[in-house]
């Protein structure tokens, strides 16, 4: 809930005719409270877009997943959605981390990451029963043998202390111990972008490279290797987010509008669609590729490796987001009514993402219970998206008639 600034009640109108001359009352205007600045709706919507697509992705095999933005580039919405979290951050944070006390805000920070934790585990918890479930009264095996849920039956002792310490996470359910673990670094990170935005940008882009290069990445436990989404090197996109959130909320952009940077970022939109869509210029793209490994070059440079954010997804995600921050139409869209029911689900994030995440693994096993068809997927999707949609809005109006009741808000900080 924002700050409320009080202001003293006006002196009844009798009283301060009592005081004016000849009949004339004099009219003295309360003093406006501050307001905030508006909300930049291109977050909510786009965050919104992230989180559908991120549902649609995590349920493989339908048609619609062939409509999501990863088949039409390197990137796709997990990209977005760290870029985003960063920005939110410093809209949210770096004002409680102005202040001449910095534990306030450290502390609000780390309850956030700390309520990312428990989502996590909360979320995890539901995959094993809906795997669990789809067995015992489906009788199909397949959800409990693959997305390291089959470690279950492996390693038992192994599994649940990889559950709690995030060392061990379920395919599909990997994006909040990424995140949680980079909230843990923003209050640092606030300190240093606010002061030093250039080198913070220069120390995240180092960390990034020797990550990638070395192969450096938070370990795995039972199972061998590190995290799927290594927050060591995802940690770039949310810097560059977070640096753009503490320009926004001086009114500026931390990456100038430049007809050169325009047309650059959608150069390289178009390279990475026609790289896609167009096997015989793939083909050749592919093998400059390869003559970059025969020189030496490491992987996060030429290739498309997720977890360690390499160079075709990295620039990607940038070019797009550059594009769709530099062009006036989207900003226009965004504040569209239309696009209302999107927005909304981005300023219900967390929620909406736990509930979608949940959704995809039962729709997943419902196709495998009743079988792959177009109609049991669209009608899977739909339903998906629609509960998602009446989630955030049930949410949105509890917090509104809290808000007019008065009484604290039950968000979670």
């Amino acid at each position: 809930m924002p700050d409320r600034t009080m202001t003293a009640a006006a002196p009844p109108m009798a009283a301060r005719a009592d005081a004016a001359p000849d009949n004339v009352v004099t009219i003295h205007p309360a003093v406006p409270a501050p307001t905030r600045k508006a909300r930049d709706r291109r977050i909510d919507f786009f965050r919104g877009l992230a989180l559908a697509m991120i549902f649609i992705n995590h349920v493989p095999g339908t048609i619609y997943e062939t409509l999501t933005s990863r088949n039409f580039g390197f990137s796709d919405a997990a990209e977005a959605f760290v870029f985003i979290s960063g920005t939110s951050a410093a809209l949210a944070y770096a004002g409680v981390m102005a202040g001449p006390k910095l534990w306030p805000g450290v502390a609000r920070i780390w309850a956030r990451a700390w309520t990312l934790y428990l989502v996590h585990l909360l979320v995890t918890v539901w995959v094993i029963g809906i795997t669990a479930a789809t067995f015992r009264w489906g009788g199909d095996t397949t959800l409990m043998l693959r997305d390291n849920v089959q470690y279950l039956f492996k390693d038992l002792s192994g599994f649940l202390t990889g559950l709690p310490l995030m060392t061990h996470q379920v395919g599909y359910v990997n994006i909040l111990p990424m995140y949680a673990v980079l909230l843990l670094a923003c209050p640092a990170l606030i300190i240093a972008g606010r002061s030093y935005p250039r080198l913070t940008l220069a120390a995240s882009v180092a960390l990034w490279l020797v990550s990638g290069t070395i192969r450096l990445d938070l370990p795995n436990f039972p199972t061998p290797g590190g995290w799927f989404l290594n927050p060591l090197s995802w940690q770039l996109l949310f810097v560059l987010g977070l640096l753009t959130g503490l320009a926004l909320r001086k009114g500026e952009r931390f990456v100038p509008r430049h007809p050169v940077l325009i047309a650059l970022s959608a150069g390289i939109l178009i390279l990475s669609l026609v790289w896609l869509k167009v096997p015989a210029f793939g083909v050749h793209a592919n093998a400059v590729l390869g003559k970059l490994a025969t020189l030496g070059f490491p992987m996060v440079i030429r290739d498309f490796d997720k977890t360690y954010l390499a160079v075709p997804r990295l620039f990607h995600a940038l070019a797009l987001v550059y594009l769709m921050s530099a062009l006036p139409a989207v900003r226009s869209l965004s504040n569209s009514r239309w696009v209302e029911p999107v927005a909304l689900l981005g300023r219900q994030a967390l929620p909406v993402f736990a509930l979608g995440s949940i959704l995809s693994f039962a729709a997943r096993s419902g196709k495998l219970l009743i079988g792959d068809s177009l109609a049991l997927d669209s009608a899977l999707i739909l339903a998906g998206l629609v509960l998602m949609y009446v989630f955030a809005w049930l949410r949105e109006k509890s917090r509104a008639v809290i808000a007019a009741a008065g009484a604290p808000s039950t968000r979670a900080i």
